[in-house]
C-alpha cells in the first residue's frame, strides 16, 4: 500500500505527506508508523490523523477567529505528536487512536526524565497541548492536565545566550576578513576558498542586523531584497511564522554585501534555477545546525569563547532584540524581529538597573 502523496516545493525529508498549504507539505504518517502498522491500521490513522493537522493550519491557534498556525508550527508539532502516538502503541498496548489523558500523563512523565533540554520539553508539552484541544474539539474530549510546567524557550526571561556589541562587532569582522564559498565536494562548509565571495559577509550580516532565524535563511529570496533602500521585504508565505508581511531595515554596509552577494551569485551555476538566497555547497537550504557550525567557526575566528555558552544561531537573533531594545524601545524592536505579539518581544525589556536608576535621574 502506497500512502505518498504528490510533493510540493518544501517537505519534511523522510515522511509520507499531503499538501494542505501552497509551497509546503506536513506530514501525514510517518515512515516507522507505517511500519508499525498494518495496511488497514496505517490508512484509518492517515484519516484520523489528516483532520488533526488541517484543524492547526485552519484554525488551530485561535479558533474563534478561525486563525490557524504556521506551516512551520504545524510541521514540528505533527512530528512531535507522531512520536507520542508511535510511543503510545509499542509501550501500551498496541495501536489506537485517539489517545486518552493517562497515555499523555504516562509519556510526558518519561520525556521529563529525558537527557535532552527544558525547551525541547517544553515543546513536548506545547504539542500536546494543542493536541489536547484538538480532541476538545473533535470528539469532546476533557482537556489534559500535567503536573510538568516546562518552558520551551518562549516565555518572558530573558534570552540565554546572546552576543555582546564587541562580540558582534568581531564576529562581523570574521565574516568579512575570512569570508568566501566552499569549493564544492570538499568536507566543510565553512569559511574556506575564495577570500573575495560576499556569500557568507552578506548572511551573517544580513542575520546580524535583521536577527534572521534559521529557517528564514533558509527561507530567503533574492526578492527579498531592496538593497538601494536599505531593506527586506518578506512575505507572509515566506516568513517563519506566516503571520504578516515584514519590512525590516538592514544597514548601509550590510546593503553593499547583498548587493554584492546578488550579482556574483548570478553568475554561479549552483543558482541558475532558484531564487533562493544562499544555498549549502550541496544546494540545499541552510538549517539550524549547518548556521551553528558556521557561528561556532565565526566565533573561533575571532577569539570569542563559548564553551559554556549556548551558541546557535539565535544568539545573533536575541543580540539584536537586546541591543535593539536597550537603543530604542521596545515598540522598534517588536518590528525588526518580526513579532506578532508585544508579548513575545517582552523577554528583551531587561535593562540593567543602573540604567534604569540613570532614567530617574534625568526624568527629575
Amino acid at each position: 500500500m502506497n500512502l505518498e502523496k504528490p510533493n510540493t516545493l518544501e517537505r519534511c525529508p523522510g515522511f509520507d505527506s499531503d499538501m494542505m498549504e501552497p509551497n509546503r507539505t506536513i506530514t501525514i504518517v510517518r515512515k516507522n508508523q507505517r511500519d508499525f502498522l498494518s495496511d488497514k491500521g496505517a490508512v484509518d490513522y492517515y484519516e484520523y490523523r489528516k483532520p488533526f493537522l488541517t484543524y492547526l493550519l485552519r484554525m488551530g491557534k485561535d479558533p474563534e477567529k478561525a486563525k490557524g498556525y504556521s506551516p512551520y508550527t504545524v510541521c514540528q508539532t505533527g512530528h512531535r505528536t507522531a512520536r507520542f502516538d508511535l510511543w503510545m502503541w509499542e509501550n501500551r498496548g498496541g495501536y489506537k487512536a485517539p489517545p486518552d489523558q493517562d497515555d499523555a500523563r504516562a509519556y510526558m512523565e518519561e520525556v521529563a526524565f529525558r537527557d535532552v533540554t527544558e525547551s525541547t520539553k517544553g515543546k513536548t508539552l506545547g504539542a500536546l497541548g494543542r493536541y489536547s484541544k484538538w480532541l476538545q474539539h473533535k470528539y469532546n474530549r476533557d482537556e489534559w492536565e500535567f503536573s510538568w510546567n516546562f518552558q520551551s524557550g518562549g516565555g518572558n526571561n530573558g534570552p540565554r545566550d546572546f552576543l555582546t556589541k564587541p562580540e558582534r562587532r568581531k564576529i562581523r569582522q570574521a565574516a568579512l576578513g575570512k569570508d568566501g564559498t566552499p569549493n564544492y565536494g570538499t568536507d566543510s562548509d565553512l569559511l574556506e576558498a575564495d577570500p573575495d565571495s560576499w556569500k557568507f559577509t552578506s548572511l551573517v550580516w544580513t542575520s546580524l542586523d535583521a536577527g534572521l532565524r534559521p529557517v528564514e535563511v533558509g527561507n530567503a529570496r533574492v526578492g527579498w531584497c531592496e538593497p538601494e533602500n536599505g531593506l527586506l521585504r518578506i512575505p507572509r508565505e515566506d516568513s517563519a511564522k506566516n503571520e504578516g508581511n515584514w519590512t525590516v531595515g538592514i544597514t548601509d554596509r550590510t546593503a553593499t554585501a547583498l548587493e554584492r552577494w546578488i550579482d556574483e551569485r548570478a553568475d554561479h551555476p549552483r543558482y541558475e534555477d532558484t531564487d533562493k538566497l544562499w544555498l549549502t555547497r550541496h544546494g540545499n537550504r541552510y538549517g539550524s545546525n549547518e548556521l551553528s557550525r558556521i557561528l561556532k567557526d565565526l566565533c573561533e575566528r575571532a577569539g570569542i569563547s563559548y564553551e559554556n555558552r549556548q551558541m546557535s544561531w539565535y544568539a545573533i537573533r536575541h543580540s539584536v532584540g537586546t541591543h535593539m531594545t536597550k537603543e530604542r524601545d521596545l515598540a522598534a524592536t517588536q518590528a525588526q524581529l518580526r513579532h506578532e505579539s508585544v508579548k513575545t518581544t517582552l523577554k528583551y525589556d531587561n535593562v540593567p538597573v543602573e540604567d534604569r536608576r540613570d532614567a530617574l535621574d534625568q526624568m527629575g
